[in-house]
């Protein structure tokens, strides 16, 4: 069991770090590029897909679950290095969750509650999205890869204790 979940965890948070990049240095340049109403249509969609995708919510939540049981495992197990990387992992992947509830969603929301990008006159959302939906994504990106870093240590730790 102690395998699967640090295993599971790595590939969850991995799974995580690439969404949060992918959109980092692709979609957000690649909007932002355009003109304000393709940019709220793109994002109100994305949003919309995402939001309605079983798949998406149980990584986004199992990554979390995962990575904190994988760390009281291994401190359980005695391998408190491992333990340690773990934990610092999941604190990383906490703090994502943290800033996607209080930041990236809320302004998910009022894009959503803006409606019809094509009967829109009011764009100020676009410059909330360019700068501060951005900038917390590059934080979740880089936080996410932290976390990844982490788990990727405890994973060699693992193998060496566990030989």
């Amino acid at each position: 069991m102690a395998t699967a979940l640090l295993l599971i965890s790595t590939i969850l948070i991995g799974l995580m770090a690439g969404l949060f990049f992918a959109f980092g240095i692709s979609v957000m340049p690649g909007l932002a590029a355009g003109d304000e109403r393709t940019y709220v249509t793109a994002m109100q969609s994305f949003n919309k897909a995402i939001d309605g995708n079983a798949l998406f919510g149980m990584v986004f939540v199992l990554a979390l679950l995962t990575s904190a049981a994988s760390a009281v495992v291994e401190f359980r197990k005695g391998r408190r290095a491992v333990a340690i990387w773990v934990g610092a992992a999941s604190v990383a992947y906490l703090i994502v969750l943290m800033i996607t509830f209080s930041v990236d969603i809320p302004l998910n929301n009022e894009l959503a509650d803006a409606g019809n990008a094509a009967k829109m006159t009011d764009f100020s959302i676009v410059d909330k999205f360019k700068g501060t939906w951005a900038t917390t994504n590059i934080m979740r990106t880089l936080l996410c890869t932290a976390a990844l870093t982490a788990l990727s240590r405890a994973l060699v730790l693992y193998g060496r204790a566990t030989r």
